[in-house]
């Protein structure tokens, strides 16, 4: 039992628990961020969670009691709805990795704020009961937070990196081109608009005035 619970002063456990630390604090002060840095930081800091989680030594539960949590209920929904609003209408996507499209064959929406709510609520539990630095509970904690990494949110986090990678490259560049339907292009008619007298492009125009020959057919 000693020497499973020395898994917890493993180098890549400190590793994983100071990137998971700063994520849950990241996340935490989000509201009051511009939604293209949000998601440039998300961008960066998810992988980094992903890979440390990846590294972490096998750990198995030696306690006899699960450890506290200390995510309840409206600390959840205060942080995802803070994180819905900084998204707004980007924080939906269409999922194919959900065990609902086993019954399905169309794509299911989801949305950023409660994938990385979700997210929060396992990595902040799992830092919560560290922090207390009883070895016990630390090992017991570091196991399920494993456990749940490999069955519920890293399949979270992939899914969210690909969401939000689409609104950094794919709609911000939509976003950029705009919306070219109806716009003017000028007229390569050279007979057109070189009429002394015609105003067509000034602010007033004066198409109808003597000598506008702007919509003549030559």
């Amino acid at each position: 039992m000693e020497k499973e619970s020395q898994t917890i002063f493993d180098k890549n456990v400190i590793e994983f628990v100071t990137v998971a630390a700063e994520f849950c604090a990241f996340l935490e002060r989000a509201e009051r961020m511009k939604c293209s840095t949000f998601v440039d930081t998300s961008l960066k800091i998810l992988p980094l969670l992903y890979l440390k989680a990846s590294m972490l030594p096998k750990c198995e539960t030696i306690g006899d009691e699960a450890p506290e949590t200390y995510v309840t209920e409206e600390i959840y929904e205060i942080l995802r709805i803070n994180l819905s609003g900084l998204m707004g209408d980007k924080d939906d996507y269409l999922d194919v990795f959900v065990q609902d499209m086993v019954y399905s064959d169309q794509p299911i929406k989801k949305s950023i704020s409660e994938d990385l709510a979700d997210i929060y609520q396992d990595i902040k539990d799992f830092i919560f009961v560290f922090q207390l630095g009883l070895n016990e509970t630390m090992n017991d904690s570091l196991a399920i937070c494993q456990e749940n990494f490999g069955t519920l949110w890293g399949q979270k986090l992939v899914n969210t990196l690909r969401a939000l990678h689409d609104v950094k490259y794919n709609q911000e560049e939509e976003e950029e081109n705009g919306n070219e339907e109806g716009f003017y292009e000028p007229s390569d008619d050279n007979d057109c608009c070189e009429e002394e007298g015609c105003h067509c492009h000034d602010d007033d125009c004066h198409c109808h005035e003597d000598g506008c020959h702007c919509h003549d057919d030559e």
